[in-house]
């Protein structure tokens, strides 16, 4: 049961982040500093080198996609562009990541966290990411398979809703 928990959330945090990255935002994203404690994709906390291994250079191109791990919290990484959305717990953060010998990433959280808000890509390959943030915290993501993850969602809130709805609920009377 805890395993489809889990399964679940990672879903929820995988459609969020798609949601983020293809319908918000106008380009104008706030750059913040971010970070948290330790994740990793493995029980072990292995982390996995590559491209972006001891010589660093990760091309911002290569990141595009959605990395993930399920540690001692899930965290979800999606890139597309130079666009980066973060859900990490119960935070959600979006911001920009910026080429460099090792690419640096910038976010701003809505509920205002700075666990994860300033990193940089330590190591890549087509499997694992490595990040580290300015926290301290390091992370050790896996590409994710969103193959999965339904296309047409919606990109903005309803405007039709009904006029008049009531917006409190009465609470039960005392027994």
């Amino acid at each position: 049961m805890n395993k489809l928990v889990r399964q679940g959330l990672a879903a929820a945090g995988l459609a969020a982040a798609a949601l983020m990255l293809t319908g918000c935002g106008n380009g104008n994203d706030d750059a913040s500093d971010k970070s948290d404690k330790d994740t990793s994709a493995s029980p072990s906390g292995a982390t996995g080198g590559g491209s972006g291994g001891a010589s660093g250079g990760a091309a911002v191109g290569e990141l595009q996609g959605t990395w993930s791990a399920m540690g001692s919290e899930i965290v979800a990484l999606s890139f597309r562009d130079d666009k980066v959305s973060l859900i990490a717990g119960q935070h959600v953060c979006t911001g920009v990541v910026a080429a460099a010998e090792k690419p640096t990433l910038a976010l701003k959280c809505a509920d205002g966290d700075t666990k994860r808000t300033s990193g940089t890509i330590e190591s890549h390959d087509a499997k694992t990411v490595v990040v580290a943030w300015a926290s301290g915290t390091k992370d050790s993501l896996v590409k994710t398979d969103t193959s999965g993850v339904p296309g047409g969602l919606p990109t903005s809130l309803p405007t039709d809703l009904p006029k008049g709805l009531p917006t409190a609920v009465a609470s039960p009377a005392p027994q």
